[in-house]
């Protein structure tokens, strides 16, 4: 799409024939392509063509259609959907088509979005600070994805300047170091005897992946500062994962939590057909939020770009919404970095895709969904990964993608959820139950899974080794657990044998001390460090081993127990689990309590404390065990 206002001929000038909400059908359009951007009724509305019938053309309006009337004129561009991308990017504040909401309101004065209104999405009279790459001179041969240039956005990112993905050439003019806007020419590439001049900024069309050199198997996972997504169901950079759930239980606070505190270089939050006061919450507490990176302090907002969608604005941009923030996500990530695309909710954009498909008077599908949507969620979750990049010097990056479902009532066997779980690598389930007891992050760690380890095995064992081992662990507890409370309702907890007592109280210390997060403490609980995640895992587990450990050998055993242990061992004791819990008592606090260990101490000095609070376990069980 370009950025400058033209001149359109009258061959390429159609009128309104039809308007159904969201569709317009206009006639008049010869040679108009499938997807060519246009501009509907005296007010230009931004539109997108979706259906071709000779000279007619089926619009879908990304702007509220009220008011149109049959005659009107539709102009076409030439151009598809697109969006800019260059310095000035991070950090903004977008709409589904790419138009910087703090520059409406300044330019309207208005809380509102007038129709059709344009504002370029980059500041064009902003000066950024070129520095051409090194070993860059006349005569030198480019190709797409070289970085030729580089462009401090901000404290936290130096924007690389590339050839674009579809250029090529010999350098016969690049800028000196200094001060250019985005309209500057700063490169111009002779091919095949032409030259051609190029910015700083680029044109993408949105449904159009961005080429890469290679795709590459993820090998690091996304740390998302929440314990029980990193230790229990991890997903690679580069990989996909559904958070669906029924209102109120926590979707959006755990897409909040990623955004803040995950270990991507930067996010691209859309916020798609969510609730305008959700919507606020991103706007106003993101520019104020700080993340400390490399000893310092830093805005949230100069590691993110925010889509707002919210649910009043027009239907049919939530679908614009998505390929505009995974399309900014892929320029990014073809500098070399990893992002994530967080994308709430893929529902909101299931039913626009409804509303479109009804309008169209296609057939319906399941739950009056249209019959392609499993392959438009493809096509969106497909272009997550990690890859190595177009051009030189070598680079690699990725985009991992993360979709909020909200299902009805939170019935997982709506058709979005089915079909999303049909895509993504992994599954954090959301369970109101859960949320109705206070247990944040409401994650269901029964029925979560990640299929991401395989390519995570080789991180973890040379990072955290024997990490694998106490996560099997530690999940084999919780579903024992689950099995045992069956139990307990029916005879009551006093007539479980002694290691099953245990496993109730180890397994409430991970639930309650170890799974449960409060974002909100003083002790800064809502971001947990990994080292600090397996250093827990690590104690409370030490604890269970040696305690089931003193229970087999000294403790009271019922005949099941004796069957399990086997007739060569040594005969029933007199220890008894209550024995444990009374002796160890202090230990069992203090593992309580570990959540709230600060990571802004410094990790030498959280590690020393956790450290020492497994030689205390095992001094205070030998003590228990001596004393019986």
């Amino acid at each position: 799409m370009s950025r400058v206002e033209f001149e359109v001929p009258e061959s390429k000038v159609g009128k309104i024939l039809s308007i159904s909400g969201p569709v317009v059908v206009a006639e008049g359009l010869e040679g108009s392509r499938m997807y060519e951007l246009v501009r509907v009724g005296v007010l230009k509305l931004v539109g997108e063509i979706i259906q071709l019938d000779r000279d007619r053309a089926t619009i879908q309006v990304y702007e509220e259609t009220g008011g149109l009337m049959v005659g009107e004129p539709v102009e076409r561009t030439s151009f598809p959907l697109s969006v800019e991308l260059g310095p000035g990017v991070m950090g903004s504040i977008f709409d589904g088509i790419q138009r910087p909401l703090d520059k409406i309101a300044s330019v309207t004065d208005s809380v509102f979005i007038p129709r059709g209104i344009y504002v370029s999405p980059l500041n064009r009279d902003k000066e950024w600070e070129f520095t051409p790459a090194d070993g860059i001179t006349i005569d030198s041969l480019l190709t797409g994805g070289d970085i030729f240039g580089v462009v401090p956005e901000n404290s936290l990112t130096d924007h690389s300047i590339m050839v674009p993905p579809n250029a090529a050439g010999t350098v016969k003019y690049i800028a000196e170091a200094g001060n250019y806007t985005i309209d500057d020419t700063v490169l111009e590439l002779e091919y095949a005897g032409k030259t051609h001049k190029y910015t700083m900024a680029q044109i993408w069309p949105v449904r159009k992946p961005r080429p890469v050199a290679k795709s590459l198997s993820s090998d690091m996972p996304l740390f998302t500062g929440q314990r029980v997504l990193d230790a229990l169901f991890p997903v690679p950079q580069g990989g996909t994962t559904a958070i669906p759930g029924a209102f109120g239980v926590g979707k959006t606070c755990i897409s909040h939590a990623v955004s803040k505190h995950s270990n991507s270089d930067g996010v691209v939050y859309a916020a798609v057909g969510e609730r305008g006061n959700e919507v606020c919450e991103i706007l106003t507490e993101f520019p104020e939020l700080k993340v400390e990176i490399d000893g310092r302090e830093e805005s949230v907002m100069k590691r993110t770009v925010c889509i707002a969608n919210a649910s009043n604005m027009p239907v049919a941009a939530r679908e614009a919404s998505m390929y505009t923030a995974v399309t900014i996500a892929e320029y990014y990530r073809d500098m070399g970095r990893n992002f994530s695309v967080i994308a709430d909710s893929t529902s909101r954009w299931a039913e626009a895709l409804r509303e479109i498909s009804g309008r169209l008077a296609e057939m319906p599908a399941e739950q009056g969904m249209p019959a392609h949507l499993g392959a438009r969620l493809h096509s969106f979750y497909e272009r997550a990964g990690k890859v190595q990049c177009l051009g030189g010097p070598h680079r690699e990056g990725s985009i991992t993608i993360i979709g909020a479902v909200s299902p009805p009532g939170g019935d997982f066997s709506d058709i979005v959820c089915v079909n999303t779980l049909s895509i993504v690598q992994t599954f954090w389930g959301l369970d109101k139950k859960l949320a109705q007891r206070k247990h944040f992050p409401a994650v269901n760690y029964g029925i979560s899974y990640s299929k991401g380890f395989p390519s995570l095995m080789d991180y973890y064992e040379k990072h955290h080794p024997g990490f694998m081992e106490m996560r099997t662990a530690a999940q084999r507890l919780l579903q024992t657990e689950t099995e045992l409370m069956g139990i307990v309702q029916l005879v009551g907890r006093e007539n479980l044998g002694e290691r099953d007592k245990l496993v109730l109280e180890t397994a409430r210390l991970l639930r309650e001390g170890f799974l449960q997060q409060n974002s909100f403490t003083p002790k800064f609980e809502g971001n947990c460090p990994f080292y600090k995640t397996v250093g827990m895992l690590k104690n409370i587990l030490h604890f269970h081993e040696l305690a089931d450990d003193a229970l087999i050998r000294k403790g009271v055993k019922d005949e099941e127990e004796e069957e399990e242990v086997g007739a060569m061992d040594t005969p029933g004791g007199t220890l008894r689990f209550a024995h444990i819990y009374t002796g160890c008592s202090p230990v069992i606090q203090r593992l309580a309590r570990m959540k709230f260990e600060d990571p802004r101490d410094g990790q030498d000095v959280l590690e020393g404390r956790l450290e020492k609070l497994y030689e205390d376990i095992t001094e205070s069980v030998a003590a228990v065990v001596e004393g019986e």
